[in-house]
């Protein structure tokens, strides 16, 4: 009875470090707000050139005697047009049979039917093996709007490295929007703007998170069922 009890705890353990394990991939971490890699550069780490005052000539930071006042150093900020709009679709189909048949007549020694405790060993083995997936997804998304954003780094080659988020707290769910990408100063338009569609390596986030975002999730459960992990 104890070897019994003691095997049944080992199964329990065994079974609860493979839901475990993996579920933990089903699991998705909610974001917060003032994440590192959008936030704004820190102020202490602006630290402008003394400020060298002339008749005409001035070095302080953002003074242009004929250029336009658009970001091009650390700090600086860059409004960002958002127009992006994305369709895909796709489908899939799997049909696979498989069908197998194996007959073993019953062994004779010199005319003598050879068998096992009065049973026949004559076999008949019949195997068959059906598969049936299907899967499809059509998708379309458009994301427009403004968001203003810092630039965190000005690379040897002249290029901006922007990163920012906007949150908005509605009723009961925060939404947000978090961009990040390289950006070219002569596509900075006059209004110290510029069209998402000309931001490389981009980065758009637009999600949220509270009780109407949880809602239209699937619960940790339904997704180990639709998941890899599950083994049907």
């Amino acid at each position: 009875m104890n070897s019994l009890v003691v095997k049944l705890c080992k199964l329990a353990v065994v079974g609860a470090v493979v839901v475990t394990t993996a579920c933990a991939p089903l699991t998705r971490e909610r974001p917060l707000p003032g994440d590192p890699m959008f936030a704004p550069v820190p102020p202490n780490s602006l630290v402008p050139p003394a400020p060298v005052d002339g008749s005409i000539y001035s070095s302080s930071p953002g003074f242009s005697l004929y250029g336009d006042r658009t970001a091009h150093q650390v700090g600086d900020i860059l409004t960002i047009v958002l127009q992006e709009r994305t369709q895909s679709s796709k489908s899939a189909a799997t049909n696979m049979t498989k069908d197998s048949e194996a007959t073993i007549d019953e062994p004779t020694i010199l005319g003598t039917s050879v068998s096992a405790a009065n049973l026949s060993l004559a076999t008949n083995p019949k195997f068959e093996r059906d598969f049936s997936g299907s899967s499809g997804a059509d998708q379309s998304n458009s994301l427009t709007g403004n968001i203003s954003v810092t630039v965190s780094e000005v690379l040897p080659n002249g290029l901006l490295r922007i990163r920012g988020e906007k949150w908005l707290t509605l009723t009961e769910s925060d939404e947000y929007v978090r961009v990040s990408g390289l950006v070219r100063p002569q596509d900075i338009g006059i209004d110290n703007t510029i069209l998402s569609t000309k931001i490389a390596d981009a980065r758009f986030s637009y999600s949220g998170t509270g009780d109407l975002a949880d809602v239209n999730r699937q619960g940790w459960l339904s997704r180990f069922f639709n998941s890899e992990w599950f083994p049907l």
